[in-house]
């Protein structure tokens, strides 16, 4: 088993294009709960029901090197605006996770006992980015995203989406909290800052952000409620569920 130090978060994640080996798709099948597989079942298209698998597959074999529990174990409720945690076996550490999914690439991010949010995109996708930030974007971030040149405006787009994301996944709430009561700022150091509007209640020191390219076509995000503690460090582990038993 896996040991995750209480300053330390492991963001997993795995491309699942590639993932097409019959047998190994058989095995994540029998690793779903039920309701999943009713879910599984739903999705018309066959790439969704192929990311939904891989993303089941990836959080129950996540959670799994961190406790002795079988992948297909695990138990899980939602809160009231959709964010899963876990609700047994009990005697489990107090594992927090989030997941994300995007055409190619799935992610899991797991803590212990705090705030974790994560947020992939596949930026080659079809989308009209200044329209969108001007409906949702807070005003500092849409004049922030006009002042970078035309060829990096879409790529400051994605920074900024999959890291709003990430914090109102982090949040628990979703697209509960407005996208525009909070601004991220990128351009005033190394580090990413946030800033909230008053009627949020929140504060910047207590977050910690973080952005990587796994990939030339896609963007990803985590945010960690740090609190009062130093920052996390946030380590990148690639895997193929029930391949890697790293």
């Amino acid at each position: 088993m896996l040991e995750l130090a209480p300053g330390v978060a492991h963001l997993w994640y795995v491309f699942s294009d590639p993932v097409r080996d019959e047998a190994l798709l058989a095995a994540y099948h029998r690793l779903m709960a039920p309701d999943e597989a009713t879910q599984q079942a739903r999705f018309l298209f066959a790439d969704n029901r192929h990311e939904y698998l891989l993303t089941r597959a990836l959080v129950r074999t996540v959670l799994s090197k961190y406790a002795p529990v079988a992948p297909e174990a695990w138990t899980f409720v939602r809160n009231e605006f959709g964010r899963p945690s876990i609700a047994g076996p009990a005697g489990v550490p107090p594992l927090r996770f989030n997941l994300s999914n995007t055409q190619g690439l799935i992610a899991c991010l797991v803590a212990l006992d705090r705030d974790v949010g994560v947020d992939v995109e596949d930026t080659e996708r079809s989308s009209s980015a200044m329209d969108i930030a001007d409906r949702f974007f807070s005003p500092a971030e849409v004049r922030a995203l006009r002042a970078q040149p035309p060829g990096r405006q879409r790529a400051r787009f994605f920074e900024y989406w999959t890291l709003k994301e990430s914090y109102i996944k982090a949040r628990g709430m979703g697209l509960a909290i407005p996208l525009d009561h909070f601004s991220f700022h990128l351009d005033d150091g190394p580090e990413i800052g946030i800033s909230f509007d008053p009627r949020l209640e929140d504060d910047r020191a207590a977050w910690q952000f973080a952005l990587y390219r796994p990939s030339a076509r896609h963007m990803m995000a985590a945010a960690v409620r740090k609190g009062a503690d130093p920052p996390l460090s946030i380590e990148l582990r690639e895997t193929v569920p029930l391949l890697d038993r790293g």
